[in-house]
């Protein structure tokens, strides 16, 4: 009806969604199509040529003769009793309306009451002669301000739910950032871990290596050493310990140092270790080890006596500052020695 259209789009109802409240409930009355719009509330508005009309007839004031049919057919089920409410003999009385025996609301046709026991459940009428009245302009704006608060309570607690599951979700997405976060922590505090042992494994097989090639190279020198002395030996005709099976017994080496009493001088050969050819001098055997020194000091002007530094190969021993007071019969360079001298 174009007076229930314009009610509802006055309530600000979006017109398609009227015209499918309307058209869904056979344009019964106003209460039917705002139930219709309710409960189909966020719903898509499907296409209205698709759309069945609800039966039921107009929501015009009901004509008994036109309504005779239905009212017969709800006698015949039962659920309209043949007496008319309000009359004592039922006789004469006309129905103007139909009454639900269960709740007493009163509907003024049979559509009306037929959606009341669909929605309710309620499947007990009977004729009554109470007439209904259209509302006043009054009662009309009273219901409709009433039906406006319905629809902002729904909308406000849909809102509510709204805020709510966004609160939910937000917090769930928050929950799962920070998981995503430590867990690309924890990654990166493994990764870097990973990273430091195998840069100490590294070091170490290194340190290993050098200690190695050290070693190599060590054991080099003393061959070499070991070799340069017993050719030097041999050319001076002294015996050089060997080895071998024929080593003299250690018990008589201590008796050794006692023949070199007798040296009263040392032949000194010096090797540089900047290059350069060697010197050889003859020293008294009393001689500190400060004369050698000081023949060194004397192969260049910018060369410091206490600076230099004197090395002997085989034994392998470096001289301390200490020494320098010392003789050269109690340091054991008698008769001969070679010593490496650097600064």
């Amino acid at each position: 009806m174009a007076g229930d259209k314009e009610t509802l789009l006055g309530m600000g109802f979006d017109p398609a969604r009227v015209e499918w409240a309307l058209k869904a409930t056979g344009n019964r009355g106003l209460q039917p199509a705002m139930d219709h719009i309710f409960e189909h509330d966020g719903q898509p508005v499907p296409d209205l040529s698709g759309v069945a009309e609800s039966k039921g007839g107009s929501s015009a004031p009901m004509d008994v003769d036109d309504d005779d049919d239905d009212v017969e057919a709800l006698k015949g089920l039962g659920v309209v009793k043949g007496a008319v409410a309000g009359s004592s003999s039922g006789a004469d009385a006309e129905a103007k309306s139909i009454k639900c025996s269960l709740c007493g609301k009163v509907f003024k046709n049979t559509a009306l009451a037929n959606y009341h026991a669909e929605k309710s459940g309620h499947d007990q009428f009977e004729e009554s002669t109470e007439e209904i009245k259209p509302l006043t302009e009054e009662e009309k704006k009273q219901k409709l301000e009433e039906l406006k608060a319905k629809l902002a309570e729904k909308r406000s607690r849909k809102a509510e739910e709204e805020a709510l599951d966004f609160k939910a979700n937000e917090n769930i997405r928050r929950k799962q950032g920070k998981d995503l976060s430590k867990l690309r922590d924890e990654i990166k505090e493994k990764e870097i871990l990973k990273e430091a042992e195998a840069k100490k494994r590294e070091k170490i097989e290194e340190a290993k290596a050098r200690a190695a090639v050290k070693a190599q190279i060590e054991a080099d020198k003393k061959a070499r050493a070991e070799k340069a002395a017993r050719e030097k030996a041999l050319r001076e005709g002294k015996a050089f310990p060997d080895a071998g099976p024929a080593t003299p017994a250690p018990a008589a080496k201590p008796a050794q140092p006692g023949p070199s009493k007798d040296y009263k001088e040392t032949r000194i050969q010096i090797r540089f270790a900047s290059g350069g050819s060697p010197i050889t001098n003859t020293l008294p055997s009393d001689s500190p080890l400060r004369g050698v020194a000081e023949l060194v000091a004397a192969q260049g002007p910018d060369i410091d006596v206490d600076s230099v530094q004197l090395t002997q190969a085989f034994p392998r021993k470096t001289f301390a500052s200490a020494d320098f007071s010392k003789s050269l019969k109690e340091l054991g360079l008698t008769p001969s020695a070679a010593l490496t001298a650097s600064w």
